[in-house]
């Protein structure tokens, strides 16, 4: 599994590059070369916070969290990223020829096949894509009071996304080349 560790605002030592590498091993054995992580560790406030990501085919696994000490919030982050792989088990393997990848790691968690309440998609919204630019979507999203605009952009004629972001600015999502 190639590994990326990150630190903003602060140095990564040696023993925390030793011990993520150490932690993320345990995912390794089963995803191989297959898998990449990205791992960042930064200062919030006077706590710690990790952020992994680790990207397996085209799925990904997120965790970000926030503890007293860095080596705290490192296992938590490995816990909420094996919470999230147990919790869809039985939707994986419902779906098994996309998690294929999945099969060996899933089989380390017998006993935990109760699967949460099957979420399933109660409505469908369709509306036209108005063009426009990234401000003026924005502008549009804060009057209709979303969290979240999709619209086709004038310059690229592209579908994307502008989405307001936890610290109160915003963000965009624009498809690749």
């Amino acid at each position: 599994m190639k590994i990326t560790i990150t630190g903003k605002g602060m140095k990564v030592g040696d023993q925390l590059h030793r011990r993520i590498e150490e932690k993320m091993s345990k995912f390794d054995r089963f995803f191989g070369n297959e898998a990449g992580t990205h791992v960042t560790v930064r200062p919030e406030r006077d706590q710690k916070c990790i952020d992994v990501t680790m990207k397996v085919h085209n799925h990904y696994y997120r965790a970000e969290t926030v503890a007293d000490d860095v080596f705290t919030a490192l296992d938590q982050a490995i816990e909420v990223i094996e919470g999230q792989i147990r919790k869809y088990k039985t939707r994986m393997e419902k779906r098994i020829h996309d998690y294929a990848y999945m099969k060996e790691y899933l089989k380390a968690f017998p006993g935990e096949e109760e699967a949460p309440d099957e979420k399933k998609i109660v409505r469908i919204k369709r509306f036209d894509l108005k063009p426009m630019d990234a401000e003026e979507a924005v502008l549009q999203m804060e009057l209709l009071g979303h969290s979240f605009l999709l619209f086709s952009d004038n310059a690229t004629r592209k579908v994307c996304l502008v989405y307001k972001r936890k610290d109160g600015n915003y963000g965009l999502i624009e498809p690749g080349p």
